[in-house]
């Protein structure tokens, strides 16, 4: 069990990042190079120390949270493409149009200290901020794996409770206010859809890839388990 609270708390810098940001405690550029990117090392090396001195449970465990996750993040944004590009797709006559990658440029500048308002965002930004998002993907895997054990007998619906959890949880930080989202009945519709998507993604993958490892090596486990 210390070791699942260990990996969950490290891989929750990522979304930490934000939220500290938020609250004033500490703005998100620092977090992000003082925290957030030591813990992802420490997450490498607990893998690289389990590969090589453990029963390779752990490596296991943290890569199929990463593949989750990314894949249940490109199934998120997937869904969300329709109401980003309405008008271009012509399909602004019963898809609404919704700014829902608005966000990301600020991620990066936030990262890199800029102003969150700009005319015209760096690419440096642009990036920066895609690569956060899926950074969170990744580590919301890892901490769904964390949380759950073994993912191969946990049944799947629990990466959709986690998943609806944390946009409840968000939405209620000053998240919305702070990036300029009005809270309408149609946005908490679309984004808690977007995140049940998520949640359905991440529990598949993670439950289909925890067996799939299981019957090619049943004498290790791919879960947390010290």
């Amino acid at each position: 069990m210390g070791m699942r609270v260990l990996v969950f708390a490290l891989a929750a810098t990522s979304i930490a990042c934000l939220l500290f940001d938020f609250y004033r405690l500490c703005p998100m550029r620092i977090f992000t190079f003082a925290v957030f990117l030591p813990a992802l090392v420490a997450l490498g090396f607990l893998g690289l120390f389990d590969l090589k001195r453990g029963d390779g449970s752990l490596v296991r465990a943290l890569s199929i949270g990463v593949l989750g996750g990314l894949i249940a993040a490109v199934s998120y944004d997937t869904f969300r493409l329709p109401f980003v590009f309405s008008k271009e797709w012509g399909l602004s006559g019963f898809v609404p149009t919704m700014p829902l990658f608005k966000v990301f440029p600020r991620f990066g500048a936030m990262i890199l200290g800029q102003p969150l308002e700009q005319d015209s965002y760096s690419i440096a930004a642009q990036l920066l901020g895609w690569a956060y998002h899926f950074s969170n993907g990744a580590t919301f895997g890892i901490m769904y794996v964390a949380m759950i054990g073994n993912a191969k007998v946990k049944h799947w619906g629990w990466a959709v409770l986690m998943a609806v959890v944390i946009e409840l949880g968000m939405l209620l930080t000053p998240y919305p206010q702070i990036f300029g989202i009005p809270i309408t009945a149609r946005f908490v519709a679309v984004t808690m859809a977007a995140h049940g998507i998520f949640g359905v993604g991440l529990g598949l993958v993670v439950k289909g890839l925890a067996k799939h490892r299981a019957d090619h090596n049943r004498s290790v486990p791919c879960s947390i388990v010290a």
